[in-house]
């Protein structure tokens, strides 16, 4: 056997996103996203897929020396095509978690997590308590925990929508189930229109994409209430999904983001597009 054949085989092994009929060029990696969760990842009216994930993964892979193909994919799909070798990885704003890792491999985080609630109107909801305040349940579960106390009386009989199999409905579960009816949907898009037509009462999601709702012509009587939790069920931070083996790829990744936030780059994306700094902490 050549050199180069074992060289090419070596690539092959670390992955599936090295094309052998490329192998002189640079490889082509191929990054999932959902394409619904704007301004993380969205679809433009043309069909194009934009937002700081598209952003960033392009970034990632000029520094992996790699030629990005994002795709879109359901939300629902994103981790079982994962591991049906239908793309190499996943950004998504997905969170790194316990329960997903028992199933997929994650890079390190490359955004910070923050989650909130929105409500309309001035209703009883609109003075949730905690405004203002941050809540990293790794740190503070039990000051979360007070402050749920502090909501219950507010919150009890209420609908709150999340977006199923998320880091939101793991939070409704373990904190909120007693209180509320949990209601789960496919996207965040289909929760908001639920709470502007008034079939539910609030919603908990991503802050960042609830706070970018709020600026929508039809959304604008509509206000983040109540503390902002990052941590515990939330995770460490969102990160690129990868498959559990692909160990290769994931220290790749994970030099690639670590280069992106040491100069910047993660931070100014997500100033762009976000309006906020979702650097992550660790």
């Amino acid at each position: 056997m050549s050199l180069k054949e074992v060289l090419l085989g070596s690539l092959l092994c670390g992955g599936l996103w090295v094309s052998a009929s490329h192998a002189a060029e640079a490889p082509v990696l191929k990054i999932a996203t959902e394409g619904a969760y704007a301004p993380w990842n969205f679809t433009r009216p043309g069909g194009q897929l934009d937002g700081f994930e598209i952003d960033l993964a392009h970034e990632l892979c000029e520094r992996m020396k790699a030629r990005c193909e994002v795709v879109a994919q359901d939300w629902d799909g994103l981790i079982p095509s994962l591991n049906a070798g239908k793309f190499d990885a996943i950004m998504a704003g997905m969170s790194i978690t316990e329960k997903r890792q028992q199933v997929i491999g994650f890079s390190r985080p490359y955004a910070a997590p923050l989650n909130g609630f929105l409500v309309m109107g001035q209703g009883a909801l609109s003075g949730l308590p905690g405004a203002g305040r941050s809540i990293d349940l790794d740190q503070d579960e039990a000051g979360a925990k007070a402050l749920v106390e502090q909501m219950r009386p507010l919150l009890k009989g209420k609908v709150l929508g999340v977006q199923g199999s998320t880091t939101a409905s793991a939070f409704a579960e373990k904190y909120l189930a007693d209180l509320v009816e949990v209601r789960e949907y496919k996207t965040v898009d289909a929760h908001n229109l639920d709470l502007l037509s008034g079939r539910i009462d609030a919603v908990l999601a991503n802050a960042v994409v609830l706070k970018l709702a709020t600026e929508a012509a039809d959304m604008h009587d509509s206000k983040m209430v109540g503390p902002i939790f990052a941590g515990g069920v939330f995770g460490p931070g969102i990160g690129v999904g990868l498959r559990k083996n692909d160990d290769a790829l994931k220290a790749r990744f994970d030099q690639a983001i670590t280069a992106a936030v040491a100069d910047g780059t993660v931070r100014r994306l997500s100033e762009k597009w976000l309006k906020l700094d979702v650097t992550p902490l660790k």
